[in-house]
């Protein structure tokens, strides 16, 4: 039986591949690619940024042709982010802070090449096994979760809520505020189940809500880009250049580092598929690696696990996170959370049915993720010197050129100029939530499952005739609902444990 399931597995992969490599979506890989790696190398953009701003671009594409490049993008922003917090000592990525402190002191010590490839590699290792654990899973979890009726759904998206108030590093009161304000927004408009309207104050405009891409554009790119002008940036740092020597030494060298690895990919994998998230999962990473080390003090002087540990986990949490987004819908990182905005304006729904309805689609993607990784590994090895200097260009230049992007891409979603001045409006939020230190991922979290979380619950209530017991009626409604409780309890017990230890 489990050899028919994976023959069966395989055999659908197979069918991917050969629409993964049409010669358009090879080309939609490519430009994926290029795009995400000049995303990450440039500070204040990032991976769900880039996906986020380049969203419209996707408009008169296939969805899954479009799903490849959007994922490619995000393949190429994990990758790009390594060559900054090596080279340059700034991280071109939040997971990529880590990386920094034992890059950054090889590359001074002239090991920029061995830095480098032993990054790009460790990622491609991090993503592979976490693409693995995407093919064989995802099917799995699809067919259990077509069980689900609207009480688990909504016990599910509660798990999701929950997760990110008991694991977010932030303070558990800046996130739920954060994620108040996202349930606030998405509200906005017309109440699907009774018709009336909410929060429009006579403005017609408003009758659909906030559209969840102007806002995204807006709180990532605008807010980061006006973060970035305060603070200054000025590019100083090492020379990249990476030759076919290094790389060979570097790949012997790596295997004496094996249970680094295994070490991160469990910890990004499940960092990936709970709502954890890559950066949490590349300081987890670090810090066990460092713990665990015969020579822990080499650790912030130019150890090369201390690149290989942070690397593997981010790109195995940023790819495993799209497990949870396809299968059940809750997105695992805030890039999932864009994707799954992309897939809701393409028409598609994610969850279950999408693996039944749109084979193609979902095998496609899949495949994808193995070459998108390959092509992105040989990319990064190819072209370091030329992204290294892109960061020669003086940021007064960089950042008109992707505002005025942010508002081509804001206009072209409705035509609308009134679209351009909301995601103006959005930008400066996205700026005083940085400056103030809240999360933005539990905002957009709620902005995107807010109308969903919101639609399973009153359909509990409505099949309940109001009882909430209908969330632990049944053994699988009740066990995610209570998982969901000790989540969102998780930090009171740890303030506890402080006070019986004082």
């Amino acid at each position: 039986m489990v050899g028919l399931l994976i023959m069966d597995e395989l055999n659908n992969l197979f069918q991917g591949f050969a629409i993964a490599l049409t010669l358009p979506n090879i080309g939609f890989m490519l430009i994926g690619i290029f795009l995400g790696v000049l995303i990450g190398v440039l500070p204040g953009l990032g991976g769900a940024n880039g996906v986020a701003i380049l969203l419209p671009l996707t408009f008169g594409m296939s969805p899954t042709s479009a799903i490849i490049m959007l994922s490619c993008i995000y393949w190429g922003a994990l990758f790009g982010g390594a060559i900054t917090s090596i080279l340059f000592n700034i991280p071109g990525e939040p997971w990529s802070v880590a990386t920094t402190f034992d890059g950054y002191p090889m590359a001074q010590k002239g090991k920029a090449a061995q830095a480098l490839t032993a990054a790009f590699t460790s990622s491609f290792v991090g993503a592979f096994v976490a693409v693995l654990m995407v093919t064989f899973l995802a099917p799995l979890v699809a067919k259990f979760a077509l069980n689900f009726g609207p009480p688990e759904f909504f016990a599910v998206q509660l798990l999701t809520f929950a997760s990110f108030i008991g694991m977010s590093k932030e303070p558990p009161v800046k996130t739920m505020l954060a994620m108040m304000l996202g349930f606030a927004l998405a509200a906005v408009g017309l109440d699907s189940v009774t018709g009336t309207l909410r929060m429009t104050y006579g403005q017609e405009s408003l009758l659909k809500g906030f559209d969840f891409l102007i806002a995204v554009i807006g709180l990532f790119g605008i807010g980061e880009i006006l973060l970035t002008m305060e603070e200054g940036l000025a590019f100083k740092g090492q020379k990249g250049r990476i030759s076919l020597k290094d790389v060979l030494e570097t790949w012997k060298e790596l295997p004496k580092y094996w249970a680094t690895s295994v070490r991160a990919c469990l910890i990004g994998c499940w960092m990936g598929v709970t709502p954890g998230g890559a950066t949490p999962a590349s300081f987890m990473s670090y810090g066990t690696a460092k713990r665990i080390s015969k020579h822990p003090e080499n650790f912030g002087k130019g150890a090369i696990e201390g690149v290989i540990a942070p690397e593997t986990a981010a790109h195995a949490a940023g790819t495993s996170a799209l497990l949870p987004m396809l299968t059940l819908g809750i997105p695992g990182s805030p890039t999932a959370a864009v994707l799954l905005g992309g897939l809701l304006i393409w028409g598609l729904q994610p969850g279950p049915l999408l693996f039944t309805e749109q084979k193609d689609f979902v095998w496609g993607l899949i495949a994808s993720m193995y070459l998108g990784n390959i092509v992105g590994l040989i990319v990064v090895l190819t072209t370091v010197p030329w992204w290294a200097a892109i960061l020669r260009i003086p940021f007064s230049i960089i950042a008109p050129v992707i505002v005025v992007i942010c508002a081509v891409g804001a206009y072209t979603v409705h035509n609308s100029m009134l679209d351009v001045v909301l995601m103006l409006v959005f930008g400066l939020m996205g700026y005083a939530f940085k400056k103030l230190k809240y999360p933005l991922a539990p905002l957009v979290l709620a902005l995107v499952l807010g109308d969903m979380a919101e639609t399973s619950f009153r359909q509990s209530m409505l099949i309940s005739k109001g009882s909430l017991e209908i969330f632990v009626s049944t053994p699988l409604a009740g066990t995610i609902t209570g998982l969901a409780l000790i989540m969102l309890l998780w930090p009171l017990l740890g303030l506890l444990k402080k006070l019986n230890r004082g």
